[in-house]
């Protein structure tokens, strides 16, 4: 297939060098120009793209062109600014896509469209998106408005908290103290799997579906994070215990179901 990578970060990079090794043709993006010469040693057709409200810096449609399918993989961006409206970038790139040969949309979202509750509640690909944080409405409403479309079939990967090489939430909270919810649920996902679920994904031609991409056990934070500082060898953290913990426990039903994945890496 001829496919288009939206976003060659930690996730996009390795993701479009597995699918150069299986047989497949790929352009990829970057907002920085110093990184054109790495996507172009790895295989990778290199578009320098930044995707704003108002307009696209860059080729589009070059970049879309002769594509079949396009893979999103780009965050909503609101921990560096607030103000931002990814819906409005999500809009602004789908003008560009309806008048593309595009077929098919990969659009990579998170579980965190899920409400944390005090009663720990379980959701599957079944349950409505119901998070109340900007950060949860800008990622549900772009879901919303690629799904809407009738030019190209859209299919939604909803990951877990990304774990990888040099990416683990516990050298963050290494040595932290009154750390909260103790007792929520951990739902983290390996980066080779989330390669694997996409790749999945696209051999199967499994569109139109939403997935969640979790590693299915789901032990306390406390007790997660303080046996993995401990691997680590890094400080210890404490947990303020005294407080009723939020969280939530997301199913990945249809990564077995549907897709039949066997999940190749532990948390």
């Amino acid at each position: 297939m001829n496919i288009s990578t939206l976003g060659c970060g930690w996730l996009g990079l390795p993701l479009a060098k597995k699918l150069i090794e299986a047989g497949h043709i790929v352009k990829g993006t970057t907002t920085s120009r110093d990184k054109i010469n790495l996507l172009s040693a790895e295989g990778i057709i290199p578009y320098k793209i930044q995707l704003f409200e108002e307009g696209v810096q860059g080729d589009m449609t070059s970049f879309l062109k002769d594509s079949e399918v396009l893979i999103i993989d780009i965050p909503p961006g609101l921990r560096k600014d607030p103000e931002v409206n990814f819906i409005g970038k999500i809009g602004r790139l789908n003008s560009y896509i309806e008048k593309s040969r595009i077929e098919k949309v990969l659009f990579v979202s998170a579980t965190s469209v899920y409400e944390d509750r005090t009663d720990l509640p379980e959701y599957t690909e079944d349950d409505s998106a119901n998070g109340n944080a900007e950060n949860a409405k800008q990622l549900i409403g772009a879901e919303k408005l690629l799904k809407d479309s009738d030019n190209y079939a859209t299919s939604i990967i909803r990951f877990g908290g990304l774990i990888g090489p040099g990416r683990h939430p516990v050298n963050y909270l290494s040595g932290k103290l009154d750390l909260k919810d103790p007792d929520g649920p951990v739902n983290l996902i390996h980066l080779e799997d989330c390669i694997g679920i996409i790749e999945t994904i696209l051999n199967k031609e499994a569109w139109g579906e939403t997935f969640h991409g979790v590693y299915p056990e789901h032990p306390t934070r406390k007790d997660y994070y303080s046996r993995a500082a401990t691997e680590k060898g890094l400080a210890s953290m404490s947990f303020n215990e005294d407080s009723v913990s939020k969280g939530k426990n997301i199913k990945s039903v249809k990564i077995d179901n549907l897709l039949g994945y066997q999940f190749k890496s532990t948390i």
